[in-house]
């Protein structure tokens, strides 16, 4: 079949088990949450021989570390795979969930019910236990979905899909609700892309080429992010131990993913005590360090900041570093380069910590905490469909509310407008 014609009716499906999986019972969209889970541990075997095959592929491609980091399953992996499906299983569930309720004079008793989108395509880049948990978060908010994984992931990504597909064929549940798109040709995004009869959310997730790349295309509205360029400030009153912990986990746990930290923001009054050691410990983890004049002038063995610096998402072992003069000067900087991701604050001054909070327009703002925190697994949603920068209609790591929109339900005893 012409991979178009094959994307339009697999869209076509989707609708009409969307329409199906709305009404399914919370206690039997769990029951398969469970059974998927258990399946895919039972073939691990399965899942890491087929991923072997990608990461072969990664490795003759030339794909960097960082990339195959994120493409690898492992036991751990799988694990966490699974664990995100048992988790989601045992969240509430949203769908047909009563928000607000209110009497209008007339009498007429008017309230919102959370209902699920719909239909959800998304579109993403290496990492397959992307596949896992937005089938994961779809099927729990009463979604249909489309995947669509890229080349070098395939046959991992089928894998997956093959284990959960399987799933719901066994329990039941509309065997057209969880999709993905075999064909790794352009023309199935493209097709995807203008099919909003059918589709009614995109979710593109990887590097900022392919998102934008989305948006441009789509006839159907898109949640996004761009890239994550996240900030860390250590301010005049942190707990220097503590911020020493906060910003080697946030730029070396895992350098390749959008909550790493980028930019390490550091108070004058501190930067002489600060830099020294936590340049030393960044360097002896492999970080390379690009300064401005005055951190340069505190650590010599720092590279020059470029402008171009403060607005990189580098994904690797690489930290811009600036000295700011006060709280002032760090919400600036942020607001400014930032890319309304995920920042941090490390302090002991209350009153810092609440501007900072109240203050940085970003999706997710911590203190005391390290950037890698901005996960949904990591704040309670189980698993997350992705990280949106927009704010229509979601901000932040996106779980099952966010995948849930509302319809007005009303009450009435026999009135009539007049």
């Amino acid at each position: 079949m012409d991979v178009k014609l094959q994307v339009r009716e697999m869209a076509k499906n989707a609708k009409r088990a969307g329409v199906s999986l709305a009404r399914v019972s919370s206690d039997k969209k769990n029951r398969a949450l469970a059974k998927m889970a258990e399946e895919l541990l039972r073939q691990s075997a399965y899942l890491t021989g087929e991923n072997a095959k990608d990461i072969e592929y990664a490795k003759k491609a030339g794909l960097s570390s960082a990339m195959i980091d994120r493409l690898a399953l492992n036991e751990k992996t799988i694990g966490a795979m699974a664990a995100g499906l048992n988790e989601v299983a045992a969240l509430p569930d949203p769908v047909g969930k009563i928000t607000s309720m209110w009497r209008r004079p007339n009498g007429l008793l008017v309230g919102r019910m959370r209902i699920p989108l719909g239909v959800i395509g998304i579109i993403y880049e290496s990492r397959p236990n992307v596949t896992s948990d937005a089938a994961a978060l779809c099927l729990k908010s009463g979604n249909a979905v489309i995947l669509r994984g890229g080349s070098e992931a395939i046959n991992s990504n089928l894998a997956i899909a093959r284990i959960l597909q399987d799933v719901l064929k066994k329990t039941s549940l509309p065997a057209k609700a969880i999709q993905i798109i075999p064909a790794t040709d352009r023309e199935a995004v493209e097709e995807m892309l203008t099919l909003e009869e059918y589709i009614d959310v995109i979710i593109p997730r990887g590097g900022e080429e392919l998102i934008r790349a989305v948006v441009n295309q789509s006839k159907i509205p898109v949640i996004k992010h761009y890239k994550g360029v996240c900030h860390v400030f250590v301010d005049a009153g942190a707990d220097l131990d503590m911020a020493e912990r906060i910003c080697m986990n946030a730029k070396t746990q895992r350098p390749g993913v959008c909550n790493a930290m980028e930019t390490m923001l550091v108070h004058r009054d501190i930067a002489d005590k600060f830099l020294p050691v936590m340049a030393e410990k960044l360097r002896a983890a492999g970080v390379t360090l690009r300064g401005c004049t005055q951190a340069r002038a505190v650590v010599q063995e720092m590279d020059e900041a470029t402008e171009e610096d403060w607005y990189c998402e580098y994904l690797d072992l690489i930290l811009a570093v600036r000295i700011v003069r006060d709280i002032d000067e760090a919400i600036a900087h942020i607001e400014k380069y930032g890319s309304l991701h995920t920042e941090a604050i490390v302090t002991r001054d209350y009153q810092n910590a609440q501007r900072f909070l109240n203050e940085v327009n970003s999706s997710t703002v911590l203190v005391n905490a390290s950037t890698r925190f901005s996960d949904g697994f990591e704040l309670g949603l189980g698993a997350e469909i992705g990280i949106s920068t927009t704010k229509l209609h979601a901000f932040g790591p996106m779980g099952l509310e966010e995948l849930t929109t509302t319809k007005f339900i009303i009450y009435g005893d026999g009135q009539v407008r007049t």
